[in-house]
């Protein structure tokens, strides 16, 4: 038989790791950014077109390259961060594996410009799908400027597999945000179709946090700080009442890499044990450092999954540091195991002079039956007279019969709790726990979950009166201003028709927030925040919306948000009112969300129960 194994063309191989190494544009943007960072940059600008489809390019000013080593740093498993196997176990850099560059040249047209300090000109490098195109020299700035051309133009089935501009772009930016967040010594800059996104200066780690997401975010902070022989922990963690229901903004930080570890996420929740309702999340920003011995980044292409060598003890130190920060900044209650309560010396007498022991003073005459001649003085005088004693056992003769109280126990008439005409006019509703609407029908309990059954009475009426009339606006006498993340605002700015064909009516986009000067006429002001977070979280999570219009998932997003809540006491008229408002609507048995909204519990069901 003839031999059927050979080896691939460069091309074909570079293409197959390429699948490893680029998975979308933002895996692009996180190599680029990670070697301009290896390059000792302290200033870095990312400049990306079309959701990076058509253009990536990062600008640096770190210590370049020589002509030779710009040339080779295109070949496969060329890198200058590690020289043997061993270095893999004592990484201080970024990028190690020396398959970026060829990787990203097999699948894109890759423009290379780099220039060390201590040269006069520099080189100019196009490579296009793995083939050398020129290499030239040329007279440019320090540093290095690569720039990636028409990502996947020679794998069009790959290219077709991504998303739309707006999703590849918040993956762009998550990886931007990940890397400055690790860098806070290094100044950042985005532009996206020639707007700039950010502009983030050299500055501590509360900065750059408050500087990505937004002045409102800083008061919400709460530092931590531990240092151990193992792991060294620092970084915050946002106030348990500004929880979220989903998971927003969580970072995870080791040895100045974004890792991700669902492990030590649990041990972050587990401190908030108690502190949170359920189902929300709290937001932290926590850095580890640790023995690059002791930790192993190269277990995923992505190296963002990694493994500790001692990763049970690192989630008791992250767990013990959040709570005792929390405790600490008096938003949980901290607890010293090494105190004895019962050496507590109560506040009103620690500061007290007084030394001599308190005498105890017996009345051997005290009667606590005699109610004459008491005393409305706190203090007792104690007295000798015992005279008449026996008078306290004789019998007190009543001026009237009638002044003597006669129940006879076994003569008591019980009667109903209600009259006749009272059980007629009883409730037909009550409420269980805050959170169920209990009615009775002829033959059965209806069990009804009033936020559910509200969001579809909500949902209806939105949508029949965005049937009827265009005009939902209800003007505000005062603008509303709100604050969001300058992605946030650019997300917002992509929903603005929908939303605007909804009701709202913007007065002004910012790169600090938005202006509004109408709300829909079916939602409260103070109900506004909450829906436009839930949009902005829908479009960073990819949640799709259903039909092209848009029209049946802002109505899903505003019943979400301005149903009554779980808990929400209701009186009997309110219960009824949901009951006969959920029959009337066209779907009652299903919730905007597909849940049921309601139970039958058969008389013969619960009957069974007594048996």
């Amino acid at each position: 038989m003839a031999d059927i194994i050979q080896l691939l063309p460069d091309h074909v191989a570079n293409q197959i790791a390429a699948g490893e190494v680029v998975q979308r544009p933002a895996s692009v943007v996180k190599e680029l950014l990670e070697n301009a960072i290896d390059a000792k940059a302290d200033s870095i600008k990312l400049i990306i077109k079309n959701a990076g489809k058509s253009l990536i390019q990062v600008i640096d000013n770190g210590i370049g390259m020589s002509q030779t080593d710009a040339r080779l740093s295109f070949e496969r498993h060329a890198t200058s961060k590690i020289q043997s196997a061993n270095d893999l176990f004592n990484l201080q850099t970024k990028g190690f594996r020396g398959e970026a560059l060829a990787s990203i040249a097999a699948i894109a047209q890759v423009e290379l410009k780099t220039k060390q300090e201590n040269q006069d000109l520099g080189v100019l490098i196009k490579i296009e799908g793995s083939e050398l195109i020129t290499q030239e020299i040329v007279s440019t700035t320090k540093g290095t400027s690569i720039a990636v051309k028409n990502l996947f133009y020679n794998i069009p089935a790959r290219r077709n597999f991504l998303k739309s501009d707006t999703v590849e772009t918040r993956h762009i930016i998550d990886e931007f945000q990940r890397v400055a967040l690790a860098h806070p010594d290094i100044a950042f800059s985005l532009i996206h179709n020639d707007n700039e996104i950010y502009h983030l200066k050299n500055e501590n780690l509360r900065q750059r946090i408050v500087g990505i997401f937004g002045k409102k975010i800083d008061d919400k902070l709460v530092p931590i700080s531990e240092t151990t022989d193992l792991v060294s922990i620092k970084g915050f963690v946002t106030n348990p009442k500004y929880a979220k229901k989903k998971r927003g903004e969580q970072f995870f930080f080791a040895n100045n890499r974004f890792i991700k570890s669902n492990y030590l996420n649990h041990a972050v929740l587990n401190a908030y044990d108690g502190l949170l309702a359920p189902k929300y999340f709290p937001s932290y920003f926590i850095y580890m450092e640790v023995d690059p011995s002791t930790i192993d980044i190269n277990i995923h292409p992505t190296k963002t999954e990694v493994k500790f060598e001692n990763e049970s003890a690192i989630y008791s130190f992250i767990r013990a540091t959040v709570k005792h920060s929390l405790g600490q900044y008096n938003i949980a209650p901290a607890l010293d195991f090494n105190r004895d309560e019962n050496l507590d010396i109560p506040y009103n007498y620690a500061n007290s002079t007084k030394k001599e022991t308190p005498s105890i003073t017996v009345n051997p005459n005290f009667n606590p039956f005699k109610t004459e001649g008491t005393s409305s003085k706190s203090t007792f005088t104690p007295t000798k007279q015992t005279q008449n004693w026996e008078a306290l056992y004789t019998e007190i003769e009543p001026k009237t019969i009638e002044d003597i109280p006669v129940i006879i126990e076994s003569n008591f008439e019980q009667t109903s709790l209600f009259t006749e005409t009272e059980i007629q006019k009883a409730n037909k509703t009550y409420q269980l726990q805050g959170k169920y609407i209990i009615s009775s029908l002829k033959n059965s309990m209806l069990v009804v979950k009033q936020n559910l059954a509200h969001q579809r009475i909500i949902y209806e009426e939105l949508l029949e009166k965005f049937a009827k009339t265009k005009n939902l606006s209800q003007i505000l006498l005062i603008p509303i201003e709100i604050e969001f993340a300058k992605h946030d605002v650019a997300i917002l700015f992509e929903n603005k028709s929908e939303l605007e064909e909804i009701g709202f009516q913007f007065q002004e986009f910012t790169s600090k927030g938005i202006i509004i000067k109408a709300i829909p006429t079916l939602i409260k002001q103070t109900e506004v925040l909450s829906i436009l977070e839930e949009i902005i979280d829908n479009s960073k999570l990819e949640i799709p919306k259903e039909s092209p219009s848009q029209l049946n998932y802002f109505c899903k997003v505003i019943a979400k948000n301005t149903a009554i809540k779980t808990g929400q006491l209701l009186n009997n008229k309110e219960q009824e009112r949901i009951i006969d408002k959920l029959f009337s609507c066209k779907e009652p048995n299903y919730a905007p969300n597909g849940k049921e909204i309601f139970i039958h519990l058969p008389l013969e069901e619960i009957e069974k129960k007594f048996h």
